[in-house]
């Protein structure tokens, strides 16, 4: 029983973190009915900030955030306006713009390795290698801050789609995008904003990822199916679903880990992809699609 609640603090202290990763991602589906296969990499280049931010300046990783988010905004509003301003209400284009991304994230991918090459790299904090200790148990503290602070950004999020003109705007164009124009939001900014917040969150991840994983600029491909497999369990464009997701495959991975190493912990996101794909497609809180 110890150590089955041992596994169950691990993974959900890492559920977080990884609730806050696929935030950025079902949010730009939502309104902008596209998937952001960049939205890893993005993390990726993130990651590289908030490295060389602690080293070069010796700021803290968590505090990179600062740096980060305000960074991948701008980022993401100047490839909104670049690569998608001209095609997201036109359903034919938007239909390839997927293709866009992947694209997008091959560029990034070859851009981090020319720069700074395929080596792993992490920054190391003196609180990514300790531990609150609880009689029998222990939390480390790098996965505690970690999600504390995820658990802070999902929760302004939460206030901002909830109590903002935007907020209001962004869940109008969410639910109805026609609709939403009609009574006269302007969806195109609202596309634009959602993109960078989008971009914002990544910033956010990417500063946590600095130093709770090792990162290299191909590490994106295996975070995309991890984050993917969250967005589809929890329903594409849900961020209640994509937090249900997080927490739920992020614990059964811990166990899977425990019990049979880290070899096989990967392989539960992609089998509960698989597995949603055919039982559920629209995911535990997502919409079923009207044909």
């Amino acid at each position: 029983m110890t150590q089955a609640i041992q596994i169950l603090i691990i993974g959900l202290t890492l559920g977080g973190v990884f609730a806050l990763m696929a935030s950025g991602l079902t949010l730009i589906f939502g309104v902008m009915g596209i998937v952001n296969l960049a939205h890893a990499a993005f993390m990726v280049a993130a990651a590289f900030i908030s490295f060389f931010a602690y080293k070069g300046l010796g700021l803290d990783p968590i505090a990179s955030i600062v740096l980060t988010m305000p960074v991948m905004f701008v980022v993401g509003l100047v490839v909104y306006r670049l690569f998608f301003a001209r095609s997201i209400d036109d359903p034919k284009k938007r239909s390839v713009l997927v293709l866009v991304t992947f694209a997008m994230a091959l560029v990034i991918e070859g851009t981090l390795g020319f720069f700074f090459s395929n080596i792993y790299r992490s920054t190391n904090p003196p609180y990514a290698y300790d531990a609150f200790l609880m009689g029998p148990f222990y939390l480390p503290k790098g996965q505690f801050y970690a999600t504390l602070m995820s658990a802070l950004i999902l929760g302004a999020l939460w206030a901002m789609l909830r109590f903002t003109r935007l907020g209001y705007a962004i869940r109008a164009t969410t639910h109805n995008r026609t609709a939403a124009e009609v009574v006269g939001v302007n969806v195109d900014r609202v596309s634009m904003f959602v993109f960078g917040i989008g971009m914002a969150l990544a910033g956010a991840s990417g500063s946590m990822i600095s130093f709770l994983f090792s990162f290299y600029p191909g590490k994106h491909w295996e975070w995309v199916a991890i984050l993917l497999s969250l967005v589809v369990l929890g329903g594409m464009g849900s961020l209640l679903g994509a937090l249900i997701g997080a927490l739920s495959l992020s614990v059964i991975s811990a166990f899977v880990n425990s019990a049979y190493g880290p070899t096989w912990s990967p392989v539960t996101f992609y089998l509960a992809l698989f597995a949603i794909l055919l039982i559920r497609p629209q995911g535990l809180l997502g919409k079923k699609p009207e044909l």
